[in-house]
C-alpha cells in the first residue's frame, strides 16, 4: 500500500513530516488481509481441507473471508452481535458462513482460541505468529519507502499488529522509535 505525505499546514513551522500508510486501500479495507493471506499460505493443506475460521468484530472476519475466497476454501466468521451491517453484508457476499455471538464471547474465543463446533484452521486476529508475520510487512514497507523514518505510530488494539510492525521496523532500523496508540475508550491501555 502507498505511504503518502500528510500535508497539514500546522506542521510546517515545526519542521515535522508525517506520512500515512494507506492500509484502507487493501481489498478488505484493512491491514488484516496481510496476516490472513500469510497464515493461509503457510498452513498445512490438511488443515485447510476443513476450511478456516476467525472470531472478530469485523475487520479480521472480512479479511479471512476475502483470503479464503481467493484460495477457494470454506470460511466461517464468528462475529460480534454489534458488527455493522455493512461488514456483515460484505462477509456474506464472500460466501462465508456467519455466526453472531455477544461481544464478550468474542473476547473469550480470543482468549481460549476455540469455539464449540468449529472445524478447520483458526486464524486468531492478533495472537497467531503467521498472521503477525504477514502484518509485519507493513513495517518492512514503511522502512523501504521512507529509509530515514524517525518514528512510527501504530494502533494497538489487541497488540499483535503493534508488536508485528515494531518487530519489523526495529529489526531493520533499531534506532527508530515505535509508539503504540489506542483510542481513549480502549480497554487495552486503560
Amino acid at each position: 500500500t502507498p505511504l503518502i505525505r500528510f500535508n497539514f499546514e500546522g506542521l510546517r513551522s515545526q519542521h515535522t513530516e508525517i506520512y500515512l500508510k494507506l492500509e484502507n486501500l487493501q481489498p478488505s479495507g484493512a491491514f488484516k488481509l496481510r496476516g490472513a493471506v500469510n497464515a493461509i499460505k503457510l498452513a498445512d493443506p490438511v488443515q485447510l481441507d476443513k476450511g478456516v475460521w476467525t472470531a472478530s468484530s469485523g475487520n479480521m472476519a472480512l479479511a479471512v473471508a476475502t483470503a479464503a475466497r481467493n484460495f477457494g476454501i470454506d470460511c466461517t466468521a464468528v462475529v460480534a452481535d454489534i458488527t455493522p451491517k455493512a461488514k456483515l453484508d460484505a462477509i456474506e457476499k464472500l460466501d462465508a458462513k456467519i455466526i453472531k455471538v455477544p461481544w464478550l464471547e468474542i473476547l473469550e474465543i480470543a482468549r481460549v482460541h476455540r469455539f464449540s463446533g468449529m472445524r478447520g484452521l483458526f486464524l486468531h486476529p492478533f495472537s497467531n505468529p503467521d498472521v503477525m508475520a504477514g502484518n509485519a510487512t507493513v513495517g518492512l514497507e514503511i522502512v523501504e519507502d521512507l529509509p530515514d523514518v524517525k518514528a512510527v505510530l501504530v494502533p494497538y488494539g489487541g497488540g499483535g499488529f503493534a508488536a508485528s510492525v515494531a518487530s519489523a521496523v526495529k529489526h531493520i532500523k533499531p534506532d527508530t522509535r515505535v509508539y503504540a496508540a489506542e483510542v481513549e475508550f480502549g480497554a487495552s491501555f486503560s
